[in-house]
């Protein structure tokens, strides 16, 4: 008993070691080489952070482009989708809910016109980013509850929107926290 007892608890020790101690260390070392040392890219406005770089958040009034809806209502420590299917009845009548709001919020917008990501949650529930054709989408409602022309906003949306990594990989893209924060400080 005593042969493999021993072996037993040296394997859980040094097991312990290596993935209790060395490697949380080795990922701390690289992560002191990313931005802000791995704690996250924080964004601030007059010296107060008002969100993080890379972290969707919630935004409802009509003075502000929307972001993409969250499963797990912009909770970071709760990453994750709503798995529901296509064909889920609740999943159906959540979409059309959201729907439903948009237009309302948008009467000029047409519901064919609605980009799904406006209506439907990411896979990780907190995407930070919409497609152009989701902020243009927006344009319209922001201008008027702003009292601003439809091509200031425009303007701002087209300076805002980044394209693909090396113009090959992914969407172009707009994050919506930078897109909110420049559309405040437009006079």
């Amino acid at each position: 008993m005593k042969t493999h007892i021993v072996p037993a608890l040296l394997m859980t020790l040094a097991t312990f070691v290596v993935f209790v101690v060395i490697y949380p260390l080795i990922v701390w070392g690289f992560a002191q080489f990313a931005p802000e040392q791995g704690r996250g890219e924080t964004v601030s406005v007059n010296g107060k952070v008002v969100g993080f770089a890379k972290i969707g958040q919630k935004f409802t009034d009509d003075k502000y482009f929307w972001s993409r809806p969250s499963a797990v209502e912009y909770n970071a420590a709760g990453s994750a989708g709503s798995n529901k299917g296509p064909s889920n009845p609740d999943y159906l009548a959540q979409v059309q809910a959201r729907i439903d709001t948009f237009l309302v919020h948008n009467p000029t917008v047409q519901k064919s016109a609605i980009p799904s990501e406006l209506v439907t949650a990411s896979g990780s529930g907190l995407d930070p980013d919409l497609s152009p054709q989701g902020a243009e989408v927006q344009i319209a409602r922001i201008a008027n509850a702003r009292n601003i022309a439809e091509s200031n906003v425009r303007e701002l949306v087209k300076r805002h929107t980044k394209g693909p990594l090396l113009g090959i990989f992914g969407p172009s893209k707009v994050n919506i926290l930078a897109l909110n924060i420049a559309l405040d400080q437009l006079k």
